[in-house]
Parts: structure tokens; sequence; C-alpha cells
């Protein structure tokens, strides 16, 4: 049994971590270690001694780390436990521990940084002062749509007359590519079909081929990025030799009601206009629902200004490069280039994963403060309306999201929009069109 006769420093690191720094007397890491060598020694098979005989010094000869390493841990889980009951602090991670280990006859040290619930109560989420674009779907919004959509259905044709590359062609291209005279496996290429104006060879490439004729050669020189992936070539000039096989253009096809047999749910051309603006008017109201949800966080952040554990950002972050990886893998990535790639995009995750961190604790206090919560039976209704939408067995959908905690995660999106909502009747919203207000005070 370990005694409580140490002593306790307590130390605020920040709003949202503590350190605790322990001193244990000797007296009590002493008895911690007999305590254990007396269980070691009643079990210990040490040859020259029966079990249960062989004397401390033996013992400690033989099983000295592994008894230090057990009262280590005992000590401080004991102390850190009490010390945190006794001061009411409220962790949400392990501590991280540093210690030193134990020295005969002196006393045990030891520090715990512990990450603590953050304090808020959160304040002026009512009335809130926000813009909310209204939406509105031209008919050059429709066309735009339908034009892309016949690029679907485009074909690539070749050039008949003889007249040079221009901007928008589809080049066949012959390429070799120098640097200081040698020849580079890796910059070359046959038969590379290259849209001019893609911008999706290195900067300066595409610019220097046009006018070029079907058969023309040319030498062109180009200085590759500093932020090249390939760091033997990022930041050099190199000479290529491009050859000019053919010259082909995309030809779209005519909009009428011939194009509209290619789908067998519209009967004639006006049913695909009207259902192309359906989905565009969708479309806009998920992107202005977003849009202001995001304002919302906006102004909530900002005036309720306060810390997240280190803990939580990390732990968020480390979600974050998993599910880059598993989409990176998804595509086509090899396993191992997909984690060195998310690894290294630790840092850069770190401002999106505190923004995700501190809306979901702020969201969660507002709807503590205003009861807001989200039933089973709103839940059940929300796994039909899935089920319904995408056309499945209730049960198999019900099934499927009583798994892996999906069904946990389905309650806090209800949750959140619930508050969004709640906050957002609140609110003194100004509908506006792009660039103009129109009208104050709609919800």
């Amino acid at each position: 049994m370990i005694a409580m006769a140490s002593e306790v420093k307590i130390e605020d690191i920040s709003s949202v971590q503590r350190k605790l720094s322990f001193e244990v007397l000797w007296d009590d890491v002493k008895k911690e270690l007999d305590s254990i060598y007396k269980t070691v020694g009643r079990s210990a098979k040490i040859r020259g001694f029966r079990p249960g005989k062989a004397p401390r010094n033996m013992l400690e000869l033989h099983y000295k780390e592994r008894v230090e390493e057990e009262a280590v841990s005992n000590l401080v889980t004991k102390h850190f436990s009490d010390a945190v009951e006794k001061n009411n602090i409220d962790v949400v991670a392990q501590p991280v521990i540093d210690q030193q280990g134990i020295t005969k006859g002196e006393n045990f040290l030891f520090t715990a940084t512990v990450d603590i619930q953050p304090l808020l109560d959160p304040t002026d989420y009512a009335g809130l002062a926000l813009e909310k674009e209204s939406l509105s779907v031209t008919k050059a919004d429709v066309d735009d749509r339908l034009t892309q959509i016949c690029q679907m259905y485009a074909t690539l044709e070749d050039v008949a007359d003889d007249r040079g590359l221009a901007d928008g062609d589809f080049a066949l291209i012959d390429f070799s590519g120098t640097i200081g005279g040698e020849a580079r496996k890796e910059l070359a290429s046959k038969d590379h079909t290259l849209q001019i104006g893609s911008q999706s060879f290195v900067p300066g490439f595409e610019e220097q081929l046009l006018g070029m004729k079907k058969g023309e050669s040319r030498d062109i020189t180009v200085t590759f990025p500093e932020t090249y992936g390939a760091k033997d070539i990022a930041g050099k000039e190199v000479l290529f030799s491009v050859t000019l096989n053919n010259i082909r253009v995309k030809i779209l096809p005519e909009l009428n009601e011939e194009f509209v047999k290619n789908f067998e749910k519209y009967e004639s051309l006006e049913d695909l206009k009207d259902d192309v603006k359906k989905s565009l008017e969708e479309e806009g109201e998920s992107r202005i629902k977003a849009e202001l949800r995001d304002k919302i966080i906006d102004k909530l952040l900002e005036k309720n200004e306060f810390e997240v554990p280190p803990s939580w950002v990390e732990r968020q972050t480390y979600a974050m490069m998993l599910d880059a990886r598993q989409r990176m893998v998804q595509n086509g990535m090899p396993e191992d280039k997909a984690a060195e790639i998310s690894y290294n995009m630790h840092d850069r995750f770190t401002d999106q994963a505190t923004r995700l961190v501190k809306t979901s604790f702020i969201l969660g206090k507002i709807a503590e403060k205003e009861s807001i919560d989200v039933s089973a039976e709103e839940v059940e209704e929300k796994l039909k309306d899935v089920a319904q939408k995408y056309g499945q067995d209730y049960e198999s959908v019900k099934k499927f999201y009583e798994g892996d905690g999906m069904k946990e995660r389905l309650k806090d999106q209800l949750l959140e929009t619930k508050i969004i909502d709640f906050i957002q009747e609140k609110a003194d919203i100004t509908v506006v069109k792009k660039g103009k207000k129109t009208k104050k005070g709609e919800k």
C-alpha cells in the first residue's frame, strides 16, 4: 500500500494544460519496492535456492530492473490519480510523464503534463448579423452545365488543313529532354497527347509549341520550378526536342433532340434542361447552406476566444492524415507512398484540425446550454430517409450504421444541424445577391 506522504506542485502551462510536479518520499518508495520484491520472491526461480527462499540481494541481482519499472508505474499511477482527484483536475487525455527512475535513498521525482477540459460559457450566439446569398440559377448557368455535359460526349478529330498549333488544340507529340547535354529517360515520351493551354506541363512548355505544324520539330528550353517533385530536376534548365506528329480538335455534339437519346431518363431536350436547372438549384442551396454555416462558425469563434487541448488537435490531425492516405490508396497509389505523403501533411492539417475541434466543442457547449439534443427516434427517422433516398432496405441500412460507431457519428451530425438551425433562426440575416443587398431580416 502506497502512503500519500508526498508533495505535488501544480503549474498552469496554458488555459488547457497543467504540469504536476511530484516528490515521493524515499520511505514510500522503499515500501513499494519491498512489497514488489516480496511478491516476486514467492515465485522467483534462482539456481541454488528453493522458490520463495532467495535472499533480497539475489532478487535484486536478477530482478532489479523489472521491480523498479513496476514500482515507478505504481507510484506514478497512484500519486497522479490521487492528485487529480484531490485537486478536481478535469483531465481529457493520458498524461505525459517525465521521470529519471529510482535512486536508492533518494526521494522519487516525476512530472505529469496533462491536457484539461477547456472552460467555456458560450456567449453572443443569438442575434448574429449574417449575410446569406440568394439562390439564383440563370439561363447562362444552365447553358454552361449543358456544355459541360456535351464535353463528356465530345470526340477528337484530326485537323485537315495545314495550320499551326493553336490554343485549345490537342497535340500528339514526341519529346525528349536533356540537362547539361545529358539525356534523361524520365523527360522523354512518344505519341504523348497534350492539350495546349491546359497548363499540365512545366510552365513555358506549351506556349513555345504554338504555331508548330504537323511534322515540324522544335527545340525549346524551360526551367523547372524549385518546388518540382524530383529534386535532381527542380530548378534546372531543360532543353526539349519536340516533334509534332498530329493536331486534333475537340468536336462537341450538337445539343438537340438526337443528343437527348444518350439518356434513358429524358424524353425531350426540355426534360434535360429542366433536370439540369433542378440540379443546379439543389447544388446552389447546398453551397449557400454550407457558406452560411461557415459564417456562423466564424462569428462564434470570433466572439468566443478559447484554447483547446493539444491532444484533441493532434487526434483530429491524425484522423485527417489517415483519411488522406486512404483516399490516395483508393485512387491507386501504393500504400507506402500514400503513407509518406500523408505523414508530410501533418503541419498543413494543423490549422484546419484546430478549427474543427474548436467548432465541435463550442457547438457542444451551446447544445448543453440550450438543452438541444437528438432523440433515438430522430436517428431512426434519418436512417429511414437514407434507406428511401438510396432505394435500400431499412434493416440493412440500420445494420450498416450500427457498425464501427457510424450511428453515433450520424447522431453528432444531426445534433450539429439542430444547433446551426437554432442559431440561424435567432440570427439577423441579410439576403444578398452577388455584390448587392436585397432585403434584411429573412431567416
